[in-house]
């Protein structure tokens, strides 16, 4: 492979505008096919097959409202005075223009809503003023009915007396006309008699008259009494749908959208596609649109979900740092020329990967983030990588080795070390497809296209652009001792190389001092939390924060980020039933620690699926918010057995949870695959057993120690404010299983271009502790450099203007830094130095079956410098 790099480095210093024309070309090409072929990429995670993506997957599928991505918008009013009629009407009009744009399904007035809630509250307070009314009104009339009830009964007793003496007087009457016609009265006495008949009848008539008004009275009670049943049964029934009503009405009680002086108003903006789907264009239109209205006196303020893009994929933080990276390369090499190379190659490499992504991105699905990780990563590892060829070349240069032929050398011996290190990043962020997790892998896919990138260039586009930069690439003072004939002697070199390292001098203490140092740094890890940013994580200036915090303090904390709750019955639920199920359902999960409120959200058309939003009382990404999460899961036995449903959590602090316990998951297997991939790689390159364990050891103190300082700073919020951490929180999820991959591949990198060295003055017979020390000072000060370019780039991105990106860098620049600094120029040469001629063991047999990899083209330098 050193022979092929050789000859490649010689065509492409040859044909050097041929070369780098090629390189322009396929940068125009790419950026022509990122403008028109661009996608859409997304500001939400998701992994398919966990909890929360199943409930969404199943609302798209049966309940495709619900599945709907949404936004927040904030109003303020400026001088902290109440909403006017105006004002509201203004902000309907706003709201009402948006909802015409594309993309949008629906707008929600929040004053339109706050009206609603009040007016079911009142109508809820209307009904049981109304029930009270009427218990009195029922119980006024029992006591009618029972009064008329006796007052009928006495007349019917006084009937039955009067009644009675009829009789008597009847009785009394006939026996003595018959009396009196037994002894022979005269007629006239017996027809005066006789004539009593007629009133005694008249009297019976009488009676029987008042009986049927009595009877008929009777009648009316019994219809008044079965009506005053049927009045009591719908009291009952009343009350009952009175006492759900207000069950419900308890648990929203704190929801509102109007907070409780008038002075901010929550709406929100739905879109018609789920969140994942959402295209930028429309979320833009919409922001746009809003800010565009006629609201004077009025604070438009936009939540994550409307404004998380990357139309700036290079902040000020990142250009800060490319140009410090680039003074420090100035610093290294004395000129200008060989300062600006690597940084302008690194730019030309990054354009052409971050383009090819883009294009990608209609085609594949994936985040706003990993455009970015790509451009971090291939900026400084193309930086590196055409440095360590660059300073290849000069050294040989300065020896005095004809120009072409050092081109042709410095690429077949660094560029195939370059070549090897470019592949081992490759793979370690290509294996983090093996994870399972479609955004990681995909990240890692798309970084490993950008480092494939970067490889590509530094070993055709280096070597050509120095062969037009020729001898200019030394600074004046090289160039003039070249001149002078006064190539750096081996005496000079030897002289340098007994200087003994401090690693040499005191390894015990050297060993001792790193590794307490570096356990101290990772003890923060034990207690890291894994999670995504929302509001609280932007920059203090950004539209986000400033929702979060208005939203905070008007509302509360769980109204940055509700949580959507979803219960799937096996049946259509009547409508009957419906508001007696929803009661009983917000009632149980208001019950729940930490829940603000409970609001029944929608209804599917079949009436099989209940949505509901639950608002937790303390931030969306605190600790008590991922307990609450739990226990709303927990509560699904509880209705299985109860009503045979099902309930789902989704939203974004359930989909955080699930993201983050997934990688937490795959990330000792992901770990334990690039510890055992390193000692492969090792003892096939460096024929030793212990140097591949010292150099996983190290590693592991590395990852350890690196994601320690990121918990330190991140979620403690130590150092807050030198890295713009003002609300401390959990650690980006998928921030640890990323480094764990780029610090393998650039600790493998520093490991190659140090030991190599030792190694190979110790196959020419220099004794361990002489090889180790000539080995350091060989390869020390450009892994010193290409060390420091890494730490300032990624440094660089550690003040992005982007949230999610922003801990990456500074994982990565502290890892960098640790690995470097600390791990491979004192730990390893100092725990080499210990073991001695152990170092280099290997059993017999185990050398005879490992192939001979030259990584740096010790037999191609051999062949032709000596």
């Amino acid at each position: 492979m050193a022979a092929l790099l050789y000859r490649l480095g010689n065509f492409s210093a040859r044909k050097a505008w041929f070369v780098l024309l090629a390189w322009v070309l396929v940068l125009g090409a790419a950026g022509t096919a990122a403008l028109t072929l661009g996608g859409t990429l997304s500001s939400s995670m998701s992994i398919d097959g966990v909890r929360s993506q199943v409930v969404v997957d199943q609302l798209k599928k049966n309940f495709e409202v619900a599945s709907r991505g949404s936004g927040q918008v904030i109003f303020q009013k400026a001088d902290g005075t109440k909403f006017t009629s105006a004002d509201k009407a203004a902000i309907g009009a706003a709201l009402a223009e948006v909802e015409l744009l594309p993309g949008i399904a629906q707008t929600l007035n929040p004053f339109e809503i706050s009206d609603e809630i009040q007016a079911s509250r009142d109508k809820v307070a209307d009904g049981w003023e109304k029930l009270s009314t009427g218990e009195k009104e029922l119980a006024d009339g029992k006591l009618e009915i029972a009064a008329n009830k006796t007052k009928l009964a006495d007349g019917l007793e006084k009937l039955v007396a009067a009644e009675a003496k009829l009789k008597n007087q009847s009785a009394e009457l006939e026996a003595g006309i018959a009396q009196a016609k037994a002894a022979g009265a005269p007629q006239a006495q017996i027809d005066a008699m006789v004539a009593g008949r007629a009133q005694i009848a008249g009297g019976f008539a009488e009676i029987k008259k008042q009986r049927a008004i009595i009877v008929a009275g009777q009648e009316k009670l019994a219809a008044a009494e079965l009506k005053l049943v049927s009045g009591a049964e719908d009291l009952v029934s009343g009350k009952t749908e009175l006492g759900y009503a207000d069950q419900l009405m308890s648990a929203s009680k704190n929801f509102s959208t109007v907070s409780a002086d008038e002075t901010v108003a929550l709406a929100t903006i739905q879109f018609d596609v789920p969140g994942m789907d959402v295209e930028e264009t429309t979320r833009d239109a919409a922001v746009e649109k809003l800010k565009e209205s006629n609201l004077p006196g009025i604070n438009i303020e936009f939540s994550n979900d409307l404004t998380r893009s990357v139309s700036e994929i290079l902040g000020v933080g990142e250009i800060v740092g490319l140009g410090i990276a680039a003074l420090v390369l100035f610093v290294m090499l004395g000129t200008l020329i060989g300062a600006g190379l690597p940084v302008i190659l690194a730019v030309v490499g990054v354009g052409i990967s971050a383009a090819t992504t883009l294009a990608l991105s209609s085609v594949i699905s994936m985040d706003s983030t990993t455009p970015v990780l790509g451009v971090m990563l291939g900026l400084a590892v193309g930086i590196d990588y055409a440095l360590f060829i660059l300073n290849r070349h000069r050294r040989q240069l300065k020896a005095g080795v004809e120009l072409r032929e050092s081109i042709g050398l410095a690429t077949g011996t660094s560029g195939n070390a370059v070549l090897f290190a470019g592949i081992t990043v490759i793979i370690a962020l290509a294996a983090l497809n093996l994870t399972g997790i479609g955004f990681i892998g995909l990240m890692g896919s798309m970084g490993s296209l950008a480092i494939a990138v970067s490889v590509a260039i530094a070993i055709t586009a280096t070597p050509a652009a120095l062969s037009l930069v020729g001898n200019r690439i030394l600074s004046k003072k090289e160039r003039a001792a070249l001149a002078e004939k006064k190539p750096a002697t081996k005496k000079k070199a030897a002289a340098v190389a007994d200087k003994v390292v401090l690693a040499n001098r005191h390894p015990w203490l050297t060993v001792l001092a790193t590794i307490i140092l570096l356990l101290i740094a990772a003890m923060p890890f034990s207690s890291m939390r894994l999670g995504l940013p929302d509001g609280s994580a932007e920059s203090v200036d950004s539209s986000p924060y400033r929702a979060y915090v208005i939203t905070t303090d008007a509302f509360g904390p769980g109204f940055n980020s509700q949580i959507p709750t979803v219960l799937t019955m096996p049946a259509p639920v009547a409508e009957n039933d419906l508001t007696k199920l929803q009661a009983e359902v917000a009632t149980k999960l208001f019950a729940l620690d930490n829940v603000s409120a409970v609001v029944p959200a929608a209804v599917s058309d079949d009436n099989k699926i209940l949505l509901f939003q639950v608002v937790s009382s303390v931030e969306p990404s605190s600790v008590e918010t991922e307990k609450l999460v739990h226990d709303l899961r927990a509560l699904d036995a509880t209705f299985k057995s109860d009503y045979n449903a099902e309930l789902g959590v989704t939203g974004l602090t359930a989909t955080n949870i699930d993201i983050s316990k997934k990688i937490a998951d795959v990330l000792p297997l992901y770990l334990g695959t690039v510890i055992l991939l390193s000692m492969l790689l090792l003892v096939l390159v460096f024929r030793s057993i212990l140097i591949p364990l010292i150099a996983a050891g190290g590693f592991l103190l590395t990852v350890f120690a690196t994601l320690g300082s990121v918990v330190a700073v991140y979620q403690w919020g130590w150092l807050g404010e030198l890295f713009g951490v003002h609300n401390p929180g959990p650690i980006l999820s998928f921030l640890p299983i990323f480094l764990i991959g780029i610090l393998f591949g650039l600790a493998m990198d520093y490991q190659l271009f140090l030991v190599s060295g030792m190694r190979e003055a110790h196959t020419h017979g220099k004794e361990t502790n002489a090889a180790i020390n000539y080995g350091m000072k060989l390869s020390r000060a450009v892994v010193i450099a290409a060390a420091l370019i890494m730490v300032t780039v990624f440094g660089g991105f550690a003040f992005s203007h982007l949230s999610m990106i922003r801990p990456v860098g500074f994982g990565l620049a502290v890892g960098v830094m640790i690995d470097a600094f600390l791990v491979r120029l004192l730990l390893v040469p100092a725990a080499m130095t210990i073991f001695g001629k152990a170092t280099w063991w290997i059993p017999k047999w185990l050398d005879r079956i490992l192939p001979d990899v030259d990584v740096e083209g010790a037999a191609l330098e051999r062949e032709h410098l000596h």
